[in-house]
C-alpha cells in the first residue's frame, strides 16, 4: 500500500483537490446565503457536496436564481 502511494505524482493531484475544496467551499456559501434557487436548497447542497467538481459547476450554471 505505502509503495502504491509513493507511485501517485501528487504533485499533479494536489492543485486538483485544493480547486475543487475551493468549490465546494464558496458553492455552499453561495448556496446558503441565497434566498431563492431553481429548486429546494437541501437538493443543491446535496449535489455540491456530493457530486465532485461537476456538482459545484452545476449550481453556478444551473441552480443559481438571478432575479
Amino acid at each position: 500500500m505505502r509503495e502504491l502511494l509513493n507511485e501517485v505524482p501528487w504533485g499533479v493531484i494536489a492543485p486538483i483537490l485544493g480547486i475543487q475544496l475551493l468549490l465546494v467551499i464558496i458553492a455552499l456559501v453561495f448556496c446558503i446565503r441565497s434566498e431563492k434557487t431553481n429548486g429546494p436548497k437541501w437538493m443543491w447542497i446535496l449535489i455540491i457536496l456530493f457530486i465532485n467538481i461537476i456538482g459545484p459547476v452545476l449550481y453556478f450554471v444551473i441552480g443559481r436564481r438571478n432575479d
